[in-house]
């Protein structure tokens, strides 16, 4: 954990270029960003008009998900790539499903921008004795998983819900996505369950939206977070053939879907997939 003055330099420090996770933020309503964050982010809309709905439908994914994980029992959750505190974070949803607070909520991101804004706003809502945020890097799963232990808040032993929301598009697979996933569940206990969702490139519509993804993926380019789309079959071997739970592996719009779901009619349309998988007991 960086201490706030510490924050408030690396805030101060990040504004000569975009930040992904503040244009995230910018995407999803939130009021964590820039003027020149949202520069970049008009400019990506301008290619791709629906892409704030698309980034809203992520979020609301991880809502919908870290609820059915609470319900299902899940105590404990390590949110790896958790980007910017902002509405509906994964200490609140799990807080309002299990209202005895027994839950247990780390953050883990390796941008000092996102980790800085973490440190400053997540004082406002959450329990120091239960919400960690700390710095590691996805790449490093050695080093990020001694810090999941070192950081004394998450038993490991115990079953453990691993978030992995709106992360894989930022992963080549010349990076070897599929031994840095094999790494983290081979980590859990038996009962775990592992949350992933990205953008898909699955069944465009038409020319124009083929084009427009292969746009998005150019402008990304250009910024610290290169992109990656996959299709359902694609994004599929990252759960390691654990078993899904209900709905299984679907367009992110079809997992409990509630009213404020967006795209709720038409799931196909909102370009992001997800799911939950349970790990076996041995």
């Amino acid at each position: 954990m960086i201490d706030h003055d510490d924050a408030l330099r690396a805030v101060a420090g990040s504004l000569d270029r975009p930040s992904a996770a503040r244009v995230y933020d910018y995407f999803i309503g939130g009021k964590t960003h820039y003027a020149i964050d949202r520069v970049f982010a008009e400019k990506v809309r301008e290619r791709v008009p629906l892409i704030g709905d698309y980034c809203l439908t992520s979020r609301q994914f991880l809502g919908r998900a870290v609820r059915a994980c609470a319900e299902a029992g899940i105590q404990q959750f390590v949110d790896i790539g958790s980007g910017l505190p902002t509405a509906g974070n994964v200490h609140e949803v799990a807080d309002e499903v299990r209202p005895e607070l027994d839950t247990r909520v780390l953050y883990i991101d390796n941008e000092p921008i996102a980790l800085a804004h973490s440190t400053l706003l997540l004082a406002d809502t959450a329990d120091p004795d239960r919400h960690h945020a700390i710095a590691a890097d996805f790449f490093q799963p050695e080093d990020l998983w001694e810090r999941v232990y070192a950081s004394d808040l998450i038993d490991l032993s115990r079953p453990v819900a691993l978030v992995i929301n709106a992360v894989m598009h930022f992963v080549k697979d010349e990076q070897d996505p599929d031994s840095l996933l094999a790494f983290y569940r081979d980590q859990l206990a038996p009962g775990s369950l592992l949350v992933l969702s990205q953008m898909t490139n699955e069944n465009p519509a038409n020319e124009d939206e083929r084009q427009a993804l292969i746009d998005l993926l150019e402008y990304y380019e250009t910024t610290t977070n290169p992109g990656f789309l996959r299709t359902m079959s694609e994004f599929e071997r990252f759960f390691g053939g654990w078993p899904m739970l209900d709905p299984g592996l679907v367009y992110a719009p079809a997992f409990h879907p509630d009213k404020r779901t967006l795209f709720a009619g038409a799931p196909s349309e909102s370009r992001v997939i997800g799911g939950i998988a349970r790990k076996p007991a041995l």
